[in-house]
C-alpha cells in the first residue's frame, strides 16, 4: 500500500469509523485518535477490531514523528483523546 493509494480515501478504524494514517515503514495502518495500530498483510489491511494494537503514549509519539507516516488531512486535524 502506497500513501497515494486511492483505497486510504474509502477505509476507516472499525472502532471509530474515523480515517486511518498509513505508516510506510511500520507497514501498517493508524488511528491516532485511539492510538490503536493496524497490521498490513501481504497487502491487505487487517482491520478487524482484535486486530488493532493498542500502542503507548510514548509509541503514538514515534508513531506520528515517522517519516513516512502519510497523515490524511482529517486524521491530522483530529483532537488528541483527552487525558485521564
Amino acid at each position: 500500500m502506497t500513501p497515494d493509494d486511492p483505497l486510504l480515501q474509502i477505509l476507516a478504524c472499525p472502532l471509530d469509523k474515523g480515517p486511518l494514517t498509513l505508516l510506510v515503514p511500520e507497514n501498517a495502518l493508524y488511528n491516532p485518535r485511539l492510538r490503536r495500530r493496524y497490521p498490513i498483510v501481504d497487502g491487505i489491511p487487517q482491520l478487524l477490531p482484535s486486530s488493532g494494537e493498542q500502542v503507548a503514549e510514548s509509541e503514538h509519539h514515534r508513531l506520528l514523528a515517522l517519516p513516512g507516516a502519510a497523515l490524511t488531512p482529517s486524521a491530522e486535524s483530529e483532537p488528541p483523546p483527552p487525558a485521564g
